[in-house]
């Protein structure tokens, strides 16, 4: 699959733009194990010209995490304009326009997932944009507005006609937030559309391996977009990856493994921003991490895990917890030699 000349590979598997979640440390990690394409954290337009530090430090990327988008988002077209020339000085290999973030401090100012029930001005927006930046400019989005205006199969090729290189869809409406399951059956037909001639991206509920080969195969899409199953399980992409090339589920990541790559994730959030405002960043991964579900007894120590406040008191909760998960001293329960 291309995104105008980015190829990335057959079947790839990208990392959504998440607010508070895709840094720089989570992007470089998610892609050692596997990720094809990531994306920053969603920037604001308006913010952004009016150089907000906070703002202006989001358009930080690296070399090693390429290729990598930087998404923004905006309720008018001289804003997004003007904030997709300043993201386009930071040289990204795209630039993607959130059309489909639900929160209401987004959405209810009629930006992100507002724009569906304004269409005409975020088709402007999109064919502005894209005239006014050399990269190339995608579009995230969702099915519609609510469940009487699933809109997305015209709006697609709208959006296609504005000049856009991608298109990834969300399986949910604004209405739906993040609640019910959602639905692919829309996506596949855009995908299945004859007059479609650019990348599909699918999006929504990818919690598992046989999940996003599902998706690829029934569906149809170009490459799929993995979200929240990230949180606390930067390593999904290292076992989609492997399904989807093997049909085999990956073996021998061990709990040992799996915790020293949350010790990996506390270290670079406490190394990017400080400790008081790592510690407060990481707990949303530890909090949805697979691996302490099922422990039992575990609540007491759940909850002080989520309000340490150093680092040093953080490892030393996880140092009790490796008995609850088995771990022992054993060298080969970590396996060493690499996170790859």
């Amino acid at each position: 699959m291309k995104i105008a000349a980015i190829d990335l590979g057959e079947r790839p598997v990208l990392l959504a733009p998440m607010e508070d979640v895709t840094d720089p440390a989570f992007r470089l990690m998610c892609k050692e194990f596997g990720a094809d394409m990531v994306y920053t954290e969603f920037v604001s337009a308006d913010a952004l010209i009016r150089s907000v530090s906070k703002t202006e430090q989001k358009l930080n990327i690296g070399d090693a995490e390429r290729p990598v988008a930087i998404q923004i988002y905006g309720r008018d077209v001289a804003t997004m304009v003007e904030a997709a020339k300043i993201v386009e000085q930071a040289h990204p290999d795209v630039i993607d326009l959130n059309f489909g973030c639900p929160v209401k401090r987004v959405a209810g100012k009629g930006a992100g997932a507002g724009m569906l029930r304004n269409v005409p001005l975020m088709l402007e927006i999109t064919r502005a944009v894209v005239d006014a930046v050399r990269l190339p400019v995608t579009v995230k989005t969702r099915l519609g507005w609510d469940a009487d205006n699933k809109i997305i199969v015209t709006l697609a090729e709208q959006l296609q006609d504005c000049g856009i290189q991608a298109l990834t869809i969300h399986g949910r409406t604004r209405a739906q937030m993040y609640t019910g399951e959602a639905d692919w059956t829309l996506i596949g037909e855009v995908k299945n559309n004859p007059r479609m001639r650019i990348p599909i991206i699918g999006n929504g509920d990818i919690t598992t391996p046989q999940r996003a080969r599902e998706c690829f195969d029934r569906y149809g899409v170009d490459a799929i977009m993995v979200g929240r199953a990230s949180f606390g399980r930067p390593w999904i992409f290292k076992e989609i990856k492997h399904y989807l090339q093997t049909g085999e589920e990956l073996q021998g990541l061990t709990p040992a493994w799996k915790l020293d790559v949350l010790r990996r994730e506390v270290d670079d959030s406490v190394r990017l921003l400080d400790e008081r405002r790592g510690i407060l960043h990481v707990r949303r991964h530890l909090a949805a991490s697979p691996l302490f579900k099922g422990i039992p007894n575990f609540r007491e120590t759940r909850i002080a895990m989520l309000r340490a406040e150093t680092q040093a008191e953080l490892l030393d909760i996880f140092r009790q917890i490796e008995p609850l998960l088995g771990i022992g001293s054993s060298a080969s329960d970590r396996q060493p030699d690499s996170f790859l």
